[in-house]
């Protein structure tokens, strides 16, 4: 694996089924290691650790609220659960009613709202998606839906100062930002970059950039807002997520695995990686 500079990532783990939903947390990099229900903690030197098993396959991903207790989406059982401090899970929300289609992706932010995508119509016959929405849970408790009409949502970021949302289409083939207001309401809707791409998992950067990963492309981007491509990570596998963390948060985390199709994600094959590369600016934002 290498940039475009020639600059080799290094291997964290392998033997995982699909790394999804990565964040840096506690001195540890998390993984919603899907296919087997677990959440594992990795640490520098690729020593993994089950931190919790959830009743769930796919699709689940986790963050967390500014307390410190972890959120996890139940995709399928269309619930935003919360971790207790005795290790026990509750019902955050419950979001069946917005959408009966499968949740995906989590992001906090730094106010403690938690958007949630994947949801919306079912999917046409023949179509393993329909167009998703994005749900909003504001500290109060309230949950309401706050965007829809998109092309497969997948990663979500927010930047420090809370008042952008970056979410990636993966079937648009682009990176769309909403407004966040104060009340975390989403607005101005725009296009943030086009992308010669499928963009999955999402991370930001204190210099403004993106990193996205890309499953059917092989490899990790980062962009500019625009579209301007500023580096490249070429892998010998579908890249499904990426993280930007370690002690300065410099440092790139892939999430990797070989892609089979919907049909075979839940499957004996364990090829998924954790690999990591040196990256040119720190992380920022949410999720963090």
């Amino acid at each position: 694996m290498q940039t475009s500079s020639g600059t080799k990532a290094r291997l964290i783990t392998e033997g995982l089924a699909f790394g999804e939903s990565p964040r840096w947390h506690d001195g540890r990099l998390w993984v919603c290691n899907w296919g087997t229900g677990e959440i594992i903690a990795v640490d520098a030197d690729g020593n993994r650790e089950v931190m919790l098993t959830v009743q769930a396959d796919l699709p689940y991903s986790i963050d967390w609220l500014p307390d410190g207790r972890l959120l996890i989406v139940s995709g399928r059982e269309g619930l935003l659960l919360r971790q207790e401090a005795d290790g026990g899970l509750v019902t955050h929300a419950d979001l069946r009613g917005l959408s009966k289609s499968p949740w995906n992706e989590i992001v906090v932010d730094g106010r403690g709202n938690a958007y949630v995508n994947g949801g919306g119509p079912a999917p046409a016959p023949g179509e393993h998606f329909g167009p998703g929405t994005i749900a909003l849970n504001t500290p109060d408790g309230a949950t309401r839906q706050v965007a829809d009409n998109i092309a497969f949502a997948n990663g979500m970021a927010v930047t420090p100062d809370n008042k952008t949302l970056i979410l990636a289409e993966s079937h648009g083939k682009r990176l769309t930002a909403f407004d966040i207001a104060a009340d975390g309401i989403l607005s101005n809707r725009r296009v943030w970059a086009d992308l010669n791409g499928y963009p999955d998992g999402i991370c930001l950067d204190a210099e403004d950039a993106v990193w996205y990963a890309d499953v059917p492309n092989k490899h990790c981007v980062r962009v500019r807002e625009g579209g301007e491509v500023l580096q490249t990570v070429a892998a010998d596998r579908g890249c499904f997520a990426c993280m930007l963390g370690g002690a300065d948060r410099r440092t790139l985390f892939i999430a990797a695995a070989e892609w089979r199709g919907f049909e075979h994600m839940v499957s004996d094959a364990r090829t998924g990686q954790v690999l990591a590369i040196e990256a040119p600016a720190p992380g920022v934002g949410w999720p963090g």
